[in-house]
């Protein structure tokens, strides 16, 4: 049998309990069900079981809106992280609506049902559900692996090979030789973490990172915490953060050079005058070109002036039995290599889409307010800033959407379809990032246009302005009559 609801998530992580609790405190009427294809909530903080985990926003601005982050931490740990999504979902009862082990593999819009018709694969074999409208919350890259190059030689290591994606639970690194390759978010996690028991860590770069350290407690936030109402003092914080991160990010857009040089200031002063940071933490690329690394209480450069940790940069040759050989000919010894080289992009879930019969691709498709798509009706993603934290857009999508809901119910609409009219505008990548894991994806990624509502802001405050503020008619064709209009 077929079952039908009015609104489909995919996905229950961050983003998807987001939009759960948006739909049923903002359209009550609408019936949804969460589709997460793993056992558990929590999206990637379910998924990354790696030591040393942690968010690289702060909580203030990863957390919900709607239900202030009550740790002292405010760059907090995986484990805490995942059960405060999933003590929000069972507080708001929406754990309820959520069918675990369940994989979207298609997606068909049919404009004369309004519709669409979702396969999936269960727990109990295929399925099949309907729904009036498709939102996609199951993240931006592939769960099932992670980017894992093929590194020559990689047969004849004696020891293991191991990726973050897939951490397994009976790795022990005491007293171990332990070569970490990268030099993202992931790389200046584990680092750290690891060193605190392994022999040695060696972080392996082909090139530096900006990475800047941040207090692991944000002592405003604690203070205000003390004084002030929760929510009060939360909202407070959450925007405090919100006006500091955008003021820094512009900044670095308009005077680069200056932030560079404070930035790499900021990394010498940790590790000390005689440390070779021209080398090791001077990126050749401007800062926000690739995301800025942060790291709690200056945890890596901590473990670097204690020599249980080093960075190298260069590049690998091959593997051997003992460990890396490097290009320049130093061979670095280990008995577990870490591959900290990146996520596999992976756009919609995966899942194979049409509309009336089309076959429906994202790749080089308009997006429309970084959350919907030129000609596809009904259909929503959820995708973060790249500048700031996740939540804050997957949020402000989550509102959009409902916001789309009423005003399809008010005018007696069943279809919403991204039109663009303007065939000669511009386009420019969706995410204007250097980093190795979105140049792999440029073929599948979509294109942003030239102006709004097809360009995206990277500003949570203009965001504000047109998601919540703004028009609903901007290059949003409403059709599609319900039954009984058609009737009448």
């Amino acid at each position: 049998m077929t079952e039908h609801v009015d609104v489909i998530v995919v996905g229950a992580g961050l983003s998807g309990i987001a939009q759960a609790h948006h739909l049923q405190t903002r359209c009550p009427y609408r019936s949804y069900l969460v589709l997460e294809a793993r056992a558990a909530i929590g999206g990637t903080w379910d998924l990354f079981r790696y030591p040393g985990i942690r968010s690289d926003s702060d909580m203030h601005t990863l957390g919900f809106g709607f239900r202030p982050w009550a740790g002292a931490k405010a760059i907090a740990d995986g484990a805490s992280i995942r059960d405060y999504v999933a003590e929000t979902a069972r507080a708001q009862g929406i754990d309820r609506r959520i069918r675990f082990g369940v994989r979207v593999t298609s997606a068909r819009w049919s404009t004369a049902d309004a519709l669409w018709t979702l396969e999936a694969e269960g727990p109990d074999g295929a399925l099949t559900l309907t729904c009036g409208f498709l939102s996609l919350c199951a993240g931006y890259y592939d769960y099932a692996g992670g980017h894992a190059p093929d590194f020559p030689g990689a047969d004849d290591f004696a020891g293991r090979i191991v990726h973050p994606q897939h951490w397994p639970d009976d790795l022990d690194v005491a007293d171990r030789r332990v070569v970490v390759i990268g030099s993202g978010a992931t790389a200046v996690t584990l680092v750290p973490e690891l060193a605190k028991t392994a022999a040695h860590v060696t972080m392996l770069q082909r090139s530096p990172t900006y990475v800047v350290s941040r207090p692991a407690e944000d002592r405003i936030a604690n203070g205000l915490a003390r004084v002030l109402p929760a929510r009060l003092a939360y909202a407070l914080t959450r925007w405090k953060n919100v006006g500091l991160g955008l003021f820094f990010y512009r900044l670095a857009k308009k005077r680069p050079a200056r932030v560079k040089k404070r930035i790499v200031a900021m990394a010498q002063a940790a590790l000390g005058p005689d440390y070779d940071v021209a080398t090791h933490f001077t990126p050749r690329y401007d800062p926000w070109d690739q995301r800025v690394c942060l790291v709690p209480d200056a945890d890596l450069f901590g473990a670097i002036r204690a020599g249980t940790a080093e960075v190298v940069t260069d590049t690998v040759d091959r593997f051997t039995r003992a460990g890396i050989r490097l290009a320049s000919g130093r061979e670095l010894p280990a008995d577990l290599v870490v591959t900290a080289t990146g996520l596999t992009i992976r756009i919609a879930g995966g899942i194979d889409f049409a509309v009336d019969g089309a076959p429906v691709s994202f790749a080089g498709r308009l997006a429309y307010k970084g959350m919907m798509f030129e000609g596809v009706p009904n259909l929503s993603l959820a995708f973060g800033y790249t500048n700031a934290s996740w939540t804050l857009k997957a949020e402000l999508t989550a509102t959009y959407v409902c916001r789309l809901l009423n005003t399809m119910r008010r005018r007696g609409s069943r279809q919403a379809t991204p039109v663009n009219t303007d065939a000669a505008m511009a386009r420019v990548p969706f995410v204007d990032f250097s980093s190795g894991y979105i140049q792999r994806a440029r073929g599948q990624m979509p294109d942003q246009g030239a102006r709004a509502p097809w360009r995206l802001h990277q500003n949570y405050l203009l965001d504000v302005l047109a998601l919540r503020f703004g028009s609903v008619d901007d290059a949003m064709v409403f059709s599609n009559p319900v039954a009984e209009s058609v009737a009448a």
